[in-house]
């Protein structure tokens, strides 16, 4: 029997001793499903992103990526992970501000190993999906919040990720843009099967999902 993509067993994380942000928390996605998280701001729905991916480690429970146990690797064992398994649309982009648009886009494809060549075509082909084909030579700081939003989508997805964390992908896009960012996701998690979490407080992005949930902090409830 395949593992899910992830499976999240007890999940606790506290911000001091005796202090819970949450705990309890049981989920687990199969190839090709999609959760969105909503909850109110504070409630640890970053901090869950961030466990998922290995950023961070629980102070109870359990994080396994296709049956791989985040705990029972080293640092360097969970960085591989994110390299060849997960892609990340951080809420505050992280872009390299020295590296131009389809480089910092090329970045997970370069430590997998592709070809610099192919890798400069695949991430030129997704910016230019997202409205930014004649910008891919621009660096970060010239472009607007929105548009450092779309990169970071493009980086998020250009390897072709088998679990897609997406922490607000939409928070800083017009509509229009938002809406071809989330089709974007829709499309690349129905391609490759991929999982997808997404925290986010927009209905239009929440709308992608298969089902919501709400993060409290004794576990995940069903939020209609």
């Amino acid at each position: 029997m395949t593992a899910p993509v992830l499976a999240l067993d007890q999940l606790g994380r506290a911000y001091e001793r005796g202090h819970w942000i949450f705990r309890g928390l049981a989920l687990t996605l199969a190839a090709g499903e999609r959760v969105a998280l909503v909850g109110p701001s504070g409630s640890g729905k970053s901090t869950l992103l961030n466990l998922v991916a290995g950023l961070d480690l629980p102070d109870e429970g359990q994080v396994r990526i296709a049956g791989q146990s985040l705990a029972e690797l080293d640092e360097g064992g969970r960085a591989r992970i994110r390299r060849d398994g997960i892609g990340f649309v951080f809420q505050a982009f992280h872009l390299v501000g020295h590296l131009s648009l389809w480089q910092n886009v090329a970045v997970p494809l370069l430590l997998q190993g592709e070809a610099p060549g192919r890798a400069r075509e695949r991430a030129c082909a997704i910016l230019a999906s997202l409205g930014l084909g004649q910008r891919t030579s621009s660096l970060p700081l010239t472009l607007s919040g929105g548009e450092q939003q779309r990169v970071a989508l493009a980086r998020a997805l250009v390897h072709r990720p088998a679990l897609i964390l997406a922490d607000e992908p939409t928070g800083n896009l017009d509509p229009e843009t938002a809406a071809v960012a989330l089709d974007l996701i829709d499309g690349q998690a129905r391609d490759c099967g991929a999982a997808l979490l997404l925290v986010t407080h927009s209905d239009q992005a929440a709308a992608i999902a298969d089902r919501r949930l709400r993060l409290t902090p004794t576990g995940l409830v069903d939020a209609g």
